[in-house]
């Protein structure tokens, strides 16, 4: 009796976070930017009626409409470069820290704690070193991981960064806590497990004026033999600062590692994150207030250098003279999502998209674990036109096959709700419209996330996603997630977007249905009747 009083308080306790949650998006919704049912009507307003009237519309007028989900930074292609391979996302990881003057900022799930990530370790040493060495005493280092992840073992992400704190005043690391996990929950669910309720998913490597957006973490395998993708900004001031704001504004709320290994709140943070006696929400509502205050800021500073360029261009025709500079060719969008606090400019931008699109438009997604919301489902299968190729891991290339205990599990979850949407697309008579891919490599598992979008009449995509966020339920409700739009018309990074998905789809095989039919695609009923209820875990 004493261990089915003690599920029941457990089962309430999850109930609770997820009503707190909802409540914070539902408030969120009111109060901010047109809600999801109006994205249509954005849409129009920026293209006319007739919104894919597009073979001689420009890429970035015909997403002009996503502005209003994250602030909009006009810069140049020649300023982005696709990163394609794992080994060297880690050299640039590395050439970038080495040789920083003005800034660090790592925002990762966690840091590993290898070979390999000790020399990542030691090229930040490297930089804080010469920082001292040439007095610059203005030179910082802000690293912000999970506190669950980033906590799991006796050596673990806080180990590797201890010594570094302890010889540099310049280090900072912040560990965010999720408010959701808190009370039975947060004393009942063991490592490892405690990560399902929510974390930080944030993956930005940050270099004084440059950084890498990605979906990889600081760790042996993503530098090595997981395939995942990278976009490296260079010299854009504009884009960098918003980014390392936006990651300071989570650290601010997130808590403080000391040399020590001993935690606090952050300055001027007094709400702690699972110790209050109102199941999170002024926590919540603080940390929301907060990320909105950034981005606004990111909106504002835009719009003052946009201003600034046009009235330099202004003055410029009217003295007779070339600004000596190229227009802007490409715009960028972040788009952040964090279920916990009720933003959901993420969510909103991607819908957005989905529903425009028309049936001559093609759409790539890639998700390393396939999970699709039940809302991204129903509006890929009854609202959107365009064409769908899907790819998502194959159990050979799922991180967590082999993996002890219930985590091994998890493979076969995929296999099980890949095979529903399948089904779904059969009973809609979907086939001919979305296609479903695996991607399989010897010896390399699959992490790759976000999507390319071709115009009609384009042979090179207008429009990728990329970032932290795999669509499912986890990066629409549970984590802080954070990508960028790149909408482009500048060919030589159309080409790069298009090479990096031929490349990456290289490596799969159709899906049918009688794939699942195969022995390795076996799911135990156990499984099965399991993975209804988990889903939203994972």
């Amino acid at each position: 009796m004493a261990t089915l009083s003690l599920r029941r308080k457990l089962c309430r306790e999850i109930l609770n976070r997820t009503s707190i949650s909802r409540g914070v998006r539902h408030t969120r919704r009111l109060s901010t930017k047109p809600p999801v049912k109006n994205v249509d009507q954005a849409i129009r307003t920026h293209k006319g009626d007739n919104v894919h009237a597009l073979e001689s519309e420009s890429g970035l007028s015909s997403f002009k409409w996503m502005s209003q989900f994250g602030p909009e930074f006009l810069i140049r292609g020649e300023q982005v470069q696709v990163i394609t391979e794992p080994d060297q996302f880690y050299q640039v990881l590395k050439l970038k820290t080495r040789k920083a003057k003005r800034r660090v900022t790592l925002a990762s799930l966690y840091l590993g704690n290898g070979n390999l990530e000790s020399d990542l370790v030691a090229c930040v040493r490297e930089a804080c070193e010469e920082a001292v060495t040439s007095g610059n005493s203005d030179f910082e280092v802000n690293v912000l991981l999970d506190y669950t992840r980033g906590s799991r073992g006796k050596f673990n992400s806080r180990s590797m960064l201890r010594p570094l704190m302890a010889d540099y005043k310049s280090v900072q690391v912040a560990l965010f806590h999720t408010p959701d996990l808190r009370g039975i929950l947060k004393r009942l669910v063991p490592d490892r497990f405690n990560e399902t309720i929510g974390l930080t998913h944030v993956k930005l490597y940050l270099f004084d004026d440059s950084f890498i957006i990605s979906g990889a973490n600081l760790s042996n395998d993503y530098f090595m033999n997981r395939q995942d993708r990278y976009i490296l900004f260079n010299d854009c001031p504009e884009l960098a600062n918003f980014f390392n704001d936006l990651v300071k504004a989570i650290m601010s709320f997130s808590l403080s590692l000391s040399a020590d290994d001993s935690l606090s709140l952050a300055p001027d943070w007094d709400i702690h994150p699972y110790q209050d006696s109102d199941n999170g929400l002024r926590f919540k509502l603080a940390a929301r207030k907060k990320i909105q205050s950034c981005l606004r800021l990111g909106e504002s500073v835009t719009d003052i250098r946009k201003r600034d360029r046009q009235k330099v261009r202004e003055e410029n025709v009217a003295d007779g003279q070339s600004s000596g500079t190229l227009p802007p060719d490409t715009a960028v969008y972040p788009l952040v999502q964090m279920g916990p606090l009720g933003v959901s400019y993420d969510e909103q931008a991607m819908l957005g998209l989905l529903r425009s699109s028309q049936p001559q438009d093609n759409i790539l997604l890639a998700s390393g674990y396939f999970n699709l919301t039940d809302h991204y489902m129903a509006v890929i299968l009854d609202q959107s036109q365009a064409k769908f190729s899907i790819l998502m891991a194959s159990p050979q290339a799922n991180g967590f096959l082999g993996a002890k205990g219930i985590a091994g599990a998890i493979p076969y979850s995929y296999i099980y709700l890949a095979h529903q949407f399948l089904r779904k697309v059969q009973s809609r008579q979907q086939l001919p419209r979305i296609h479903m891919m695996e991607y399989s490599r010897d010896s390399w598992t699959f992490h790759g996330k976000g999507l390319w979008y071709y115009l009609p009449g384009h042979a090179l995509p207008s429009l990728t996603l990329v970032g932290s966020p795999n669509f499912g339920y986890r990066s629409v409700y549970r984590d802080l997630e954070c990508q960028v739009a790149i909408v482009t018309e500048n060919k030589g990074l159309q080409e790069q977007l298009r090479e990096e998905h031929v490349n990456m789809y290289s490596s799969s095989s159709p899906v049918t249905e009688a794939t699942f039919h195969r022995r390795d695609r076996h799911v135990p009923l156990w499984t099965r009747l399991v993975t209804s209820v988990i889903k939203h875990f994972f």
